[in-house]
């Protein structure tokens, strides 16, 4: 065994125990060790806890940004709601209005044709009048013109010529008398 101890003693890649490293091993790994984590606890940690506390607020501000939008939905949704019941009872507002118009606008054609037909007729009725005036004062003249001339015809068969130069005679003096 002590050829054992003293080959392991020569050779670096034999340790004194099969669990625990050498001594010196130990003494420097536990140095760098404290020195790591020294240097993780003095740098790494307030970064770490720098990193969490905007990741912290990054989620805070997505979960506030989150409610606005859920609660400005929600508010827009009910917005939306209320304007579809006012779009139902603005239309049967307007449908009514419009009813109302339309029947008016009927009565007010009515009236207007109505209106128009009497003017019509009575229009009508005096160009029949004023057609039948004309009619019978053409009438008139027309007979009168005959009667006119069938006298004179008459007149002049039975009367002779001094006879009939003194009828002429009469007639101017009587227009001459009646200026």
């Amino acid at each position: 065994m002590r050829l054992i101890h003293l080959i392991a003693a020569e050779d670096p890649s034999q340790t004194h125990h099969w669990l625990l490293p050498e001594t010196a091993e130990i003494i420097y790994g536990g140095i760098a060790s404290l020195i790591i984590f020294t240097a993780i606890y003095k740098f790494g940690l307030p970064a770490a806890k720098k990193a969490l506390n905007a990741r912290t607020e990054r989620i805070q501000k997505e979960l506030d940004g989150a409610a606005n939008a859920l609660s400005s939905a929600t508010q827009e949704a009910s917005n939306i709601r209320a304007a579809i019941g006012d779009i139902a009872g603005e239309r049967s507002r307007l449908m009514a209005e419009a009813d109302q118009q339309a029947a008016k606008m009927l009565i007010e054609g009515r009236a207007r044709i109505t209106a128009e037909v009497a003017e019509l007729e009575a229009r009508g009725d005096a160009e029949i009048a004023a057609s039948r005036s004309r009619s019978s004062d053409e009438l008139r003249g027309e007979i009168s013109l005959l009667a006119s001339a069938a006298a004179q015809r008459a007149v002049s068969a039975s009367l002779n010529a001094s006879a009939q130069q003194e009828l002429i005679e009469n007639f101017i003096n009587s227009v001459g008398a009646a200026r």
